[in-house]
C-alpha cells in the first residue's frame, strides 16, 4: 500500500508544455526587416562584407534592398552555401532587388586596420544604393556610419534573408575579383585560395615574396609601414 505524502510536502506546480514543433523554420527569414516595415520605416537594407581573414585582396561589402514580393528562395549565409548555390542566388537577387558595393584596398586596410577598413567598406555600399534606406540591418557587432537608422545583428546572415543576400553578394563580388588577380598573377595561386593563407599561399609567399595585392600589416609580414 502507497503512503500518503505529508501534508507540507513539496508539490511540482510546473505545468506541462506542449513539445516544440519538428518543423521550426531554419536559416534566415525576413522578420526582422517586416517589424521595422510595420512601423512605417521602409525601405530596410541588409549589410555585409566578405574578406576580413585573406592575407591578400580587398575586403569587400555589398548593401541589398530586398523586395519583400519576391525574396529569392535559399537565401542564407554565403559560408553555408555551395558555390553553384551561391552563382545562382547572385543572379536572382541582381534580377529582383537593389544593390550596391563597396571595396576597400589592401593598401587601405595597411593604413588603418581591418576593422575600420570593413566599416568603410559597408558605408559605401549603403551610400551607393540606388533609392536610399531609412533603416539598415549589418552583420556584426559594429555599426559603420550611416545616413540613417540601423542595427548590428551578431551572426545578421543565419537571421535576417536582407543580410544574407548582401553576404552572398559580397562574397561572390570578391571571389570574382581575386580570381582575376589570379589570372593577372599565377604564380601565387589567387583563383583557388581568394588570399587566404593556405599553405600553398603561404609556400608561394616563401619563393616569390608579397605582392602589391598583399596586406603587409598581416602575419606573416615583417614589413615596416610607413
Amino acid at each position: 500500500m502507497k503512503r500518503a505524502a505529508p501534508k507540507d510536502a513539496p508539490t511540482d506546480r510546473r505545468k506541462k508544455t506542449d513539445p516544440l514543433p519538428l518543423d521550426l523554420p531554419s536559416g534566415p527569414d525576413f522578420a526582422r526587416e517586416t517589424m521595422i516595415i510595420q512601423r512605417g520605416v521602409m525601405p530596410v537594407a541588409g549589410c555585409d562584407e566578405a574578406g576580413r581573414g585573406p592575407l591578400a585582396g580587398p575586403v569587400v561589402a555589398a548593401a541589398v534592398i530586398l523586395d519583400p514580393q519576391k525574396i529569392p528562395a535559399g537565401l542564407n549565409d554565403s559560408k553555408k552555401l555551395t558555390k553553384r548555390a551561391r552563382e545562382a542566388l547572385y543572379e536572382e537577387i541582381f534580377a529582383t532587388a537593389y544593390i550596391a558595393i563597396g571595396s576597400i584596398s589592401a593598401g587601405f586596410i595597411d593604413r588603418s586596420d581591418i576593422r575600420k577598413a570593413s566599416l568603410e567598406a559597408m558605408r559605401r555600399a549603403v551610400i551607393g544604393l540606388a533609392i536610399e534606406p531609412r533603416h539598415v540591418l549589418v552583420d556584426g557587432r559594429d555599426l559603420p556610419v550611416l545616413p540613417c537608422a540601423g542595427d548590428a545583428v551578431v551572426g545578421g546572415d543565419g537571421f535576417s534573408v536582407s543580410i544574407a543576400a548582401a553576404s552572398i553578394i559580397a562574397k561572390v563580388t570578391r571571389d570574382r575579383m581575386m580570381e582575376r588577380v589570379g589570372i593577372a598573377l599565377p604564380a601565387y595561386g589567387f583563383e583557388a585560395h581568394m588570399g587566404y593563407g593556405t599553405k600553398h599561399h603561404r609556400d608561394a609567399i616563401a619563393v616569390h615574396g608579397p605582392c602589391t595585392y598583399h596586406r603587409l600589416s598581416f602575419s606573416p609580414f615583417t614589413i615596416d609601414l610607413p
